[in-house]
């Protein structure tokens, strides 16, 4: 990581969870010899800030977030940035089987499943700095026996890095005392025009997806068990295809937007694999995301505030608003409720053995089509 460069800054105050005692959230600021930064706190061990160049050498936050930590409590439902965990994504009536032994966690999602780790998740706590090096931030956070409802004391470190090629990499760890559930992801929301580019610029995307099937879900958008073909249907991105276009083929479905687990890194032998690209050609701004995961969440802020429909506005940085399908994640992680299904990869985690979840997101400039714009 040499010529990368760390800024440490006071960001706010907030209520530890566990002590309800107040203590001091910092920002860490990693920049490189391109211009391009990533911000992290320690409340949730959030992505604050992503900034890079475009193909004309503007620099914009692709990352929606805030600048104070109130508007991220305010928010907390939307999990701008934040860390997700111990188990991301749903648990189906909030518990599972264990051979004989029905294990309830907490049912934090209209008292019917649980949703990224129960009401005292990784992206509410205040994650310890554990170091600050050339080789990146390093954060952890001690999550103890019976946390929302799962045995087990997990010690979690989380180390994000930033390196010359514009490679931004996050790798989540974790060790347990007792037989648990670990499935830890990132719920960053970017959008490659700016980050408070809005609907219009989410539609300028390009998206490709490589990955053959997604996880069936019920209405509740909780699995089925069945993996079901992208074939022909408005999953299938193995090709890039305009968001704007695809996003209208969702106005006749329940759920109005992408919300979906896609199965990639399908027959790889282990590694981190390229598993998903996005473009938004105007800028030249592109994000390659790889990870050593089965599963990519991808979403398409479909829960933001629809203000034309009356919803309260959402303010982000700078005084933007932050609105339904104006930012897309990409979340790497395991399927959905897997502890249910033993038939997806598993997410047990046993007593001397290590979850690791790598994932890097390269921040590429396309000049190519800086010359196509011009010629226009």
């Amino acid at each position: 990581m040499s010529g990368i460069t760390i800024e440490e800054e006071i960001f706010g105050l907030a209520k530890n969870p566990y002590t309800k005692v107040p203590e001091m959230v910092r920002r860490y600021t990693m920049t490189n010899q391109n211009q391009v930064s990533v911000s992290v706190i320690q409340l949730g061990a959030i992505i604050q800030s992503v900034r890079m160049p475009d193909a004309y050498h503007k620099i914009e936050d692709v990352c929606l977030g805030f600048d104070d930590i109130a508007s991220y409590i305010n928010t907390r439902s939307a999990y701008i940035g934040g860390t997700l965990g111990r188990v991301a994504n749903r648990v189906a009536k909030g518990e599972y089987t264990v051979g004989d032994k029905v294990q309830k966690v907490t049912k934090n999602f209209k008292n019917t499943y649980q949703l990224h780790g129960g009401f005292v998740g990784f992206d509410s706590v205040i994650w310890e700095l554990v170091s600050k090096t050339d080789l990146g931030i390093v954060f952890r956070h001690i999550s103890p026996d019976g946390d929302e409802g799962y045995p087990g004391k997990v010690t979690a470190t989380i180390t994000y890095w930033l390196d010359n090629q514009n490679r931004f990499g996050v790798r989540f760890e974790a060790t347990t005392d007792k037989t648990t559930c670990v499935n830890i992801s990132n719920h960053a929301y970017y959008n490659l025009a700016g980050h408070g580019a809005g609907p219009k610029a989410l539609a300028e995307h390009t998206v490709e997806i490589l990955s053959k099937h997604i996880v069936e879900t019920d209405d509740a958008q909780i699995p089925t068990g069945n993996l079901v073909s992208v074939d022909d249907t408005v999953f299938d991105l193995r090709v890039p295809v305009l968001l704007g276009d695809r996003l209208k083929q969702f106005e006749d479905r329940l759920i109005k937007g992408y919300d979906n687990c896609f199965v990639v890194n399908e027959g790889s032998e282990g590694g981190i694999n390229l598993v998903a690209k996005l473009l938004h050609k105007p800028s030249g701004r592109a994000m390659e995301v790889y990870t050593n995961q089965p599963g990519l969440q991808f979403y398409t802020a479909n829960n933001l505030p629809d203000e034309e429909n009356g919803d309260a506005a959402m303010i982000g940085k700078e005084c933007t608003h932050y609105r339904k399908h104006g930012s897309f994640c990409v979340e790497t992680e395991k399927f959905p409720d897997s502890m249910n299904h033993p038939e997806f990869p598993s997410i047990f985690l046993q007593p001397g053995e290590k979850y690791l979840h790598e994932v890097i997101y390269k921040f590429n400039v396309e000049e190519s089509w800086r010359c196509c714009c011009e010629n226009k």
